[in-house]
């Protein structure tokens, strides 16, 4: 099995995306090139390959957006801003519009961040619409989620196994270069452990 290459301002970035990488070691990586360690695992892995392609961290142009776009008072009718970010202010606005219930759920974040230029009453109603058909269906498991979609979908195609063997077959998934979602080839990885 070829071993996963260290992560360090040497890697390729073509080589950095081909492997599977924890939270932990890019939040670590970023510290270490004093690259900005918040956000998404997404988000940490766009900086990370930027950064490996060309040196530079976040564009100037997004950090200078952030700054200049601070609210400081939120009404119902106040404008959703450009390169919208969750704070503690937004977040009180929507428990005293909505209830202590209220969370920054990823579809929530996701419409805010693609409708500036509504007001606030528009994400409450938003809010609502995602809220109750998250109820209806079974929610998708974002991308970044990967280990929890493998194990998933190793148990849809394999209803007999254990936990064991899909924590068995994700591990050498994520140590081999490539995609790291599952196919039938991974259960190779129950033949190497006795498993199988």
């Amino acid at each position: 099995m070829p071993e996963r290459p260290a992560l360090s301002a040497e890697t390729d970035a073509e080589t950095f995306r081909d492997y599977y990488w924890l939270k932990e070691e890019l939040s670590a990586f970023c510290r270490r090139y004093g690259l900005p360690v918040s956000g998404s695992k997404m988000e940490l892995t766009e900086r990370i390959a930027r950064f490996l392609e060309t040196g530079s961290t976040e564009p100037a142009s997004v950090r200078k957006e952030r700054k200049q776009k601070r609210t400081s008072e939120i009404t119902a009718e106040t404008l959703i801003e450009s390169g919208f970010v969750c704070s503690e202010l937004h977040r009180e606005f929507f428990r005293k519009e909505i209830g202590n219930s209220f969370s920054f759920c990823v579809p929530f974040q996701k419409w805010l961040k693609s409708n500036a230029g509504k007001t606030y009453r528009d994400a409450i109603a938003a809010y609502r619409e995602i809220i109750a058909a998250k109820k209806k269906e079974k929610a998708p498991i974002g991308r970044q989620f990967e280990y929890n979609t493998y194990i998933r979908d190793f148990f849809a195609d394999n209803p007999g196994r254990t936990l064991a063997d899909a924590v068995a077959c994700w591990k050498y998934k994520k140590s081999r270069k490539g995609h790291n979602r599952y196919e039938q080839s991974d259960l190779t990885a129950l033949n190497h452990s006795g498993s199988g």
